[in-house]
């Protein structure tokens, strides 16, 4: 029974065997096919694709040709439109050049009748010359010079008019523009208009404190004048001291202590000492302070720290009672407004402008004059050449030989010449005028001359038989370069030369 069974077991599991293989071959080959089919399709599907996209290719390729031949049948239009454009212009110069050449023919023909014409007239021309020379029994030189005399004389006078019309439009059209020019400088400039004096004198709560400042047989005013080297002069003028120096700065510096040993109270050589130092150092402070005040003013840059403190030593200058310091960072201002408006480098116009009487401050220490003095001081801290040449020319000791400099000298001028800038000695006033009128008296035909309204202007009188009116215009101009070249003034100074004829009778 065991062995039946297995039996049967085996020959059930080769049936199943011999049937799943069976099966699987099937399936193999049902799958075989299937995919044999997806490759066809595919490939059938690609080759329908490919048909396409060629035909596309084709419709694509035809197209272009076709945009091609479109454009090319443009470019032939536009190329014939071109060429007969070309054409035309041809034609056009041609039927030109075929005109100019017959007007030049006829330009020809015309000069040879022009030049036959003169000719003609040049032959009647030199006849009539001879009969008039036969008429009149004069050379034709002789007849030239007798017209010209005549011509002189009928129109001298209005030869003078119009020459003094002529210089009168140019001068008035000078002076507005300049006017214009320098009005707009000093509106731009628009400082305080100031003049300031140097104190030397101190005032004093009252008289006794005369005393305490002499000391014991004088020892503390004998100190204050070794520690400041000013001179201190205490005489009958109530409640006042007056300190005497050469130096601005020293006697500012003595002036402070004064002022502190006053407040203080306690006046002996050794507070003294203290006091002037203290006030040493104010005053340097102070000099510092105003040259760095000045420069910013000025808007200038790259002036070392050493000149800044000699502009600063500047504050306690003053010329003709203008403070030198103010003058010249107005001047500086003025002179860069000018550059400004005359296209000039401002930046040299407005340094140099700063830094021109920058000499004054230590020129009582140093030999010459305070241009030569800045102009060394400008060298040895390394300015530039065009600012030293400015600041050298500025009094016109040197020839100018820049735009910058004249401007310098300019507005040095306006800064030192406007009203209430700078007051002048009674003595110089009356020396000025009276220069000023044996400048004028010194030239030939002149018979009296007056400065009048404070020497800006000479009124001057020739003698008429002398001096006729041309001469009278080149005797202003002479006298006014005169005027320019021995004299120093400020400002402008007319000058006013009348020629008058005076008929004189008596009715008896």
């Amino acid at each position: 029974m065991n062995v039946l069974s297995i039996i049967l077991a085996l020959a059930g599991l080769g049936i199943g065997g011999a049937g799943g293989y069976a099966y699987r071959k099937a399936q193999i080959s049902r799958d075989a096919n299937n995919a044999e089919a997806k490759a066809e399709k595919k490939i059938s599907d690609a080759e329908t694709k490919a048909k396409e996209i060629i035909l596309d290719a084709k419709d694509e390729a035809m197209k272009i040709a076709e945009n091609a031949k479109k454009e090319e049948r443009e470019r032939r239009d536009q190329l014939s439109a071109s060429e007969r454009r070309v054409s035309q212009r041809e034609e056009a110069l041609d039927k030109k050049s075929d005109e100019l050449d017959k007007k030049r023919d006829d330009l020809d023909s015309s000069k040879t009748e022009i030049e036959a014409t003169k000719n003609e007239l040049r032959e009647i021309r030199v006849k009539q010359q001879e009969a008039l020379e036969k008429i009149s029994k004069l050379s034709k030189e002789e007849a030239k010079d007798k017209l010209l005399g005549m011509v002189e004389k009928d129109y001298k006078k209005d030869v003078v008019n119009f020459i003094k019309k002529i210089e009168e439009e140019t001068k008035e059209e000078a002076d507005t523009k300049a006017r214009e020019i320098l009005v707009t400088a000093i509106q731009r400039v628009a400082g305080e208009q100031t003049a300031e004096n140097t104190v030397t004198a101190v005032a004093l709560p009252n008289d006794e404190i005369k005393g305490r400042i002499i000391g014991r047989e004088g020892r503390n005013i004998q100190a204050i004048e070794r520690a400041t080297g000013c001179d201190i002069i205490v005489d009958d003028t109530p409640e006042t001291i007056v300190i005497s120096g050469f130096d601005p700065v020293r006697r500012n510096v003595a002036k402070v202590a004064i002022e502190k040993l006053i407040s203080d109270g306690r006046i002996h050589p050794g507070r003294i000492e203290e006091a002037v130092a203290k006030a040493q150092e104010e005053i340097d402070k102070t000099i510092k302070e105003a040259g760095e005040k000045a420069v910013y003013e000025a808007g200038v840059a790259g002036i070392p720290a050493e000149m800044v403190k000699l502009l600063g030593r500047l504050k306690y200058r003053t010329s003709f009672a203008q403070n030198v310091l103010q003058h010249s960072v107005e001047t500086a201002l003025l002179a860069g407004a000018l550059a400004s408006e005359l296209g000039a480098d401002v930046a040299i116009a407005k340094k140099a402008g700063l830094l021109h009487d920058i000499g004054k401050s230590i020129d009582q220490d140093m030999e010459g004059g305070h241009a030569t003095i800045s102009r060394d001081i400008c060298k040895k801290f390394g300015m530039s050449d065009e600012i030293v040449h400015a600041v050298e020319a500025h009094h016109e000791d040197v020839p100018f030989r820049t735009v910058e400099a004249v401007i310098i000298q300019v507005a040095d001028a306006i800064s030192a010449g406007r009203p209430g800038a700078r007051r002048d000695s009674l003595d110089n006033y009356v020396k000025r005028l009276t220069e000023l009128e044996n400048i004028a008296n010194g030239f030939e035909g002149v018979e009296k001359s007056y400065a009048i309204q404070a020497g800006r202007e000479v009124r001057i009188f020739v003698t008429p038989e002398k001096v006729d009116d041309l001469a009278a215009l080149k005797l202003a101009k002479d006298i006014a370069t005169k005027v320019e070249a021995d004299l120093k003034y400020p400002g402008q100074i007319k000058v006013n030369v009348i020629r008058e004829t005076r008929a004189i009778e008596y009715a008896k």
